[in-house]
């Protein structure tokens, strides 16, 4: 296994309640209504959609608001990978990544531990640069029991909500969550902040039309059938969280510049004045200096 490189589970396509749209010039993301299904392959117009987008959208009239899925792994985390995160923009590489009480830093001379005050507290995530950033690895169909589409969000309604039911419903199964029949559903709600637009987040259910009682026992015969075939879950749960604990970022450079365009766009700043060479500098090398600053004004 080479150092250095996580290894994140095997991705068929992308779940997005969004697009990227190109606006005066700019990539900038706009928020839609409803699921899109896109392979990993994209073309002029964005990401080519995925043959299971069409499929499940004729089944919901046009309106993909909610998709059958089962998950990878017994542990929600392994599912559902969430942390503070800020990009370079320039280069589109993640530089820092934190849980609120240590991070990891991408510095001049190498990564380094320090600790993570959250972007609300912290003078480097100015602008908006570090968010809360979540990854969901879901199952749709039974073509490739190993192969996952990756839900990515930096809303706290989503995360909040993942979190908790996955949580949830892991306890209540039995620690199968990884046999349950279950569904991405889109929801929506409207806060003084959003002045009565609906925002809409991502949430963790129980099959449609199915009472708990029989997803419950669903999952176990589910269990039991795999076990008496020799399916090791906690062996496959051991596997993928020793190749997530591989590298420092998750993301690499192939993705990431896709995910800052969609989720860390730049803020509108005022253009730099002429002869100013500071906006030269990569962000690690700001960082950096900031920090310094901090340190030495402490």
């Amino acid at each position: 296994m080479l150092k250095g490189l996580a290894i994140t589970p095997p991705v068929l396509g992308r779940i997005s309640i969004g697009k990227v749209v190109e606006k005066s010039g700019k990539r900038l993301p706009e928020k839609d209504d409803q699921f899109t299904i896109t392979s990993q392959v994209q073309g002029r117009d964005g990401w080519l959609l995925h043959p299971l987008n069409e499929e499940l959208r004729h089944a919901q009239e046009g309106k993909l608001r909610s998709i059958p899925v089962r998950l990878l792994f017994d542990e929600p985390e392994l599912n559902f990978r969430a942390d503070y995160t800020l990009f370079d923009r320039q280069s589109g590489r993640p530089i820092c990544v934190g849980n609120g009480e240590t991070c990891k830093r991408l510095c001049s001379d190498g990564m380094q531990s320090l600790p993570c005050p959250s972007p609300d507290a912290c003078p480097l995530a100015k602008g908006n640069a570090c968010k809360p950033y979540g990854r969901l690895n879901v199952v749709i169909g039974d073509d490739d029991p190993l192969g996952s589409f990756v839900f990515r969000t930096t809303g706290f309604n989503s995360i909040r909500t993942l979190t908790a039911r996955l949580h949830y419903l892991r306890a209540i199964s039995g620690n199968r969550l990884a046999c349950l029949p279950l569904e991405l559903r889109l929801r929506g709600k409207s806060t003084r902040q959003s002045h009565g637009t609906p925002i809409f987040y991502v949430d963790l259910t129980l099959r449609q039309g199915m009472a708990i009682e029989e997803a419950l026992l669903a999952a176990r015969q589910l269990d039991e059938a795999r076990q008496a075939v020799g399916f090791d879950q906690s062996a496959l749960d051991a596997s993928a969280r020793l190749g997530l604990s591989n590298g420092a970022f998750e993301e690499d450079s192939e993705d990431s510049a896709s995910i800052v365009d969609e989720f860390f766009p730049a803020p509108n700043e005022p253009s730099t004045p002429p002869g100013n060479t500071t906006s030269t500098a990569s962000l690690a090398e700001k960082l950096e200096a900031r920090a310094q600053h901090l340190a030495a004004s402490a």
